[in-house]
């Protein structure tokens, strides 16, 4: 009972300890939220059914898009979204390095390779004017990943694909609502993937979903998504178990009533950062192209000097803070191994320079005075 004791103890004082900081994510679960799981649990049919179902049409009507297809995480909704592209070994597709592993992964997955391109400096998203020196004969599309919460220039993406016959394909994991000239980020392309993941800006515990208006795209994720199974027990592809439960659409439904008031909230807290970093020596803030709506999955400022001195400060002051992402893919070990030996000038300069702050819902006006505050003492401090 003792040993139990002072293990609980701990725990408190880790708690408390945890308390003191300002989380970089915070996710938001509410009543709702739990009654939607229970009712699932209490009507027996807790894999894929109705529920899941329900949430992929009202994710498609939010979206604006004729179909929405649910998997088990981003990283399988991208790897879906690869095969039904029929994207194989042999092809390529155009990418970023600045970006999470998975992006580039779930090309590897098909066997396809890769190609990295180099970033705009004021966005972090991939810069257009690099994508036709990339193209080959072996080029089957672009991977455009819609970074921290806002699009690329899709315009001249797809132009550049029409005029090359490319499929496109929007990584949309940090991008639930973001929008690109009154349009929805997810309805851009010929087809999109979002993820789930708990520190997103929506959640479902785990999860993705793809997004497209092509009914062949559509029916293929759901037949590779289920074994490669277009009828039961019938085997069409080698396909996978990417599927949802309807646990996690019950938390997905009630998520999605509140996504638009999760976004507009970030936008508030984005723009009281802005306002009160602005004029701090050593800091850039994020710049949001017109046309835009951003959606901050991550508010990331660039600083001057040594970055990881800056982390420090920040941590050693209570602020919870990422830097995303500190090595491009390219120069990851197993991209290494792979043969990649490349240089993409403005990745390999941000990656050093960003760090994003906490920016989620849950932030009090105090909190982000605080944010404000340490960080123009570690101007002071460190510059």
């Amino acid at each position: 009972m003792k040993k139990l004791f002072l293990f609980e103890y701990l725990f408190f004082l880790l708690g408390e300890f945890m308390a003191d900081r300002i989380n970089i994510a915070s996710p938001i679960i509410e009543q709702e939220e739990i009654d939607n799981v229970v009712e699932v649990l209490k009507s027996g049919m807790i894999a894929q059914g109705p529920k899941v179902s329900e949430f992929e049409d009202n994710f498609a009507k939010w979206i604006g898009t004729k179909y929405a297809i649910t998997t088990s995480s981003g990283t399988t909704a991208l790897h879906t979204a690869m095969l039904a592209c029929d994207i194989k070994e042999g092809d390529e597709v155009i990418t970023v390095g600045f970006t999470f592993a998975a992006s580039a992964n779930s090309i590897l997955y098909t066997g396809a390779k890769p190609v990295f391109i180099d970033i705009c400096e004021d966005t972090f998203l991939m810069d257009p004017s690099k994508i036709e020196e990339a193209i080959t004969d072996k080029t089957k599309a672009i991977l455009v990943v819609q970074l921290y919460g806002q699009s690329a220039d899709m315009d001249t993406i797809l132009e550049i694909a029409k005029k090359h016959d490319l499929i496109v394909i929007e990584d949309a994991a940090q991008a639930h609502g973001a929008e690109y000239k009154g349009k929805k980020v997810g309805n851009l392309a010929d087809v999109a993937c979002f993820s789930f993941y708990p520190t997103k800006n929506m959640t479902t515990g785990e999860g993705g979903i793809i997004t497209t208006n092509n009914e062949e795209i559509a029916e293929k994720s759901k037949i590779f998504r289920a074994h490669g199974s277009p009828v039961k027990y019938h085997h069409s592809y080698l396909g996978y178990n990417f599927r949802l439960t309807d646990i996690a659409a019950a938390i997905g439904l009630a998520q999605l009533k509140k996504i638009d008031s999760f976004n507009n909230i970030r936008n508030k807290n984005a723009e009281y950062l802005n306002n009160g970093l602005k004029d701090i020596e050593g800091v850039t803030t994020p710049v949001v192209k017109d046309g835009n709506k951003h959606v901050y999955h991550q508010y990331t400022i660039r600083v001057e000097g040594d970055r990881d001195a800056w982390i420090k400060f920040l941590d050693e002051h209570g602020i919870g803070c990422g830097v995303y992402y500190p090595i491009p893919l390219y120069n990851q070990e197993y991209y290494k191994g792979l043969g990649y030996n490349q240089s993409c000038p403005v990745t390999d300069k941000v990656v050093n320079e960003v760090i994003s702050l906490p920016v989620h819902p849950k932030l009090t006006e105090e909190e982000l005075d605080t944010i404000i505050s340490v960080i123009k003492e570690a101007s002071l401090k460190l510059l």
